[in-house]
């Protein structure tokens, strides 16, 4: 008896009027949880490059075996941050120096699935070996994806097989959002900024942080962008006395801090299946309990059984003493942002040495305290420039998290 023939699986780029239907099939069958266990589903809203969209540069791709999809990839490129070198303002001015950015073009996986009973196949190989051909055709220097720590089928594929390292292991933080809005110190004021003032800011105080993105400006402007606020202590600085960023930077106060939110609910929405009716009775009682007496600020477990949408906080950061009580006010005004946009969460995603990090409120039943990241170098032609290897570097105290890619 001969050997039994493989299927032929075919790569090719994914096409929305073809492909739509079948990609969302596949989607919801990856999708099914361990039984009695708490799962999370995604709904892209029929939009299945919505996780790419506002990226730079994007492709999907999706694997096929005869006329079914069994298996799909998404990936996309920009230029970030790798590393900071020391530039100095004059020839003769040794003491004029400061950091100034090493940037790099790094592309990011994300969103691979093959079918349950299509595994073992190679496919997901096939998948991430056509993708990455395609970054190093538009000059990517580095790969990167990001999974949960113990998601061990996809850490063996991308260490084992694709040639990854794991790189960085940030916290992603998630904060319910209250049917009673969040307290923020009086002695704080919050400030709006505009998108080209705030894009002064980062670059002037955090364009050194790895992974911030070189096209920052797209980012503040972007319609799903819902602003960058500055919290800064009470008498100090308010709406109408802003100075703007350059006179703000040459006399800031004390302590200052400032984030963005970006409005992930237009984009995709979650939803926790698994719950017993007993847990979704008590979460039940807990809202109902806030709803109707909002003066006792009863910490209530939001709906999370039913679709839901989220706001997620970018650009984190601050300077002086009382920076992690400024990020605090902040979070409690973005809380009530997203109550009043009909949000069940907030997250964000830090380093786990961000200085900050004592100031962000987050259940940890709802948080992941170690994702994981593993990063690749796609090409040994490079120069090592001033930073060498960036795969071989150590992490820095924080980290830039694109909202393009939540």
């Amino acid at each position: 008896m001969g050997e039994e023939l493989k299927p032929m699986v075919s790569v090719r780029e994914f096409d929305p009027d073809r492909d739509r239907e079948r990609v969302e099939a596949v989607e919801r069958i990856c999708e099914v949880g361990p039984s009695g266990k708490l799962s999370l589903f995604t709904d892209m809203l029929g939009d299945p490059i919505c996780r790419v969209r506002h990226s730079p540069a994007f492709l999907m791709l999706v694997a096929e075996i005869g006329e079914e999809v069994v298996g799909m990839i998404r990936g996309c490129i920009k230029t970030v941050t790798c590393g900071k070198r020391l530039s100095r303002n004059g020839k003769h001015n040794a003491n004029n120096t400061k950091h100034v950015p090493v940037y790099t073009k790094v592309a990011y996986i994300l969103g691979l699935r093959v079918s349950p009973n299509q595994r073992r196949m190679g496919i997901g190989l096939k998948l991430v070996h056509r993708m990455e051909a395609w970054f190093r055709d538009n000059g990517a220097e580095y790969s990167y994806m990001a999974t949960e720590n113990d998601n061990l089928a996809s850490v063996k594929l991308f260490t084992d097989k694709c040639g990854y390292s794991k790189f960085r292991t940030p916290s992603i933080l998630v904060n319910p959002v209250f049917a009673h809005r969040a307290r923020v110190s009086p002695k704080v004021t919050i400030i709006s900024l505009s998108p080209s003032d705030a894009e002064v800011l980062y670059r002037r105080r955090f364009a050194t942080t790895e992974f911030f993105p070189r096209d920052i400006d797209s980012v503040l402007k972007n319609k799903l962008s819902l602003g960058t606020f500055l919290a800064v202590p009470s008498g100090s600085y308010s709406g109408e006395t802003w100075p703007g960023p350059d006179l703000f930077l040459s006399d800031p106060p004390k302590s200052w801090a400032l984030v963005s939110v970006w409005n992930s609910k237009e984009v995709f929405t979650l939803e926790v299946r698994g719950a017993s009716r007993v847990k979704r009775t008590l979460a039940k009682t807990t809202r109902v309990v806030d709803r109707a007496l909002p003066w006792l600020r009863v910490p209530s477990i939001p709906d999370l059984f039913r679709p839901f949408g989220f706001h997620f906080m970018y650009g984190l950061g601050g300077e002086g003493p009382d920076a992690a009580k400024m990020v605090k006010a902040l979070c409690g005004f973005a809380h009530n942002l997203a109550m009043e946009k009909g949000c069940r969460v907030v997250a964000t995603e830090v380093s786990p040495n961000e200085p900050l990090r004592s100031g962000i409120p987050h259940w940890k039943m709802l948080s992941c305290d170690e994702d994981l990241w593993c990063m690749k170098r796609l090409g040994e032609d490079y120069s090592d420039g001033s930073v060498g290897d960036w795969t071989k570097s150590q992490p820095g105290m924080s980290i830039f998290v694109d909202p393009r890619e939540v």
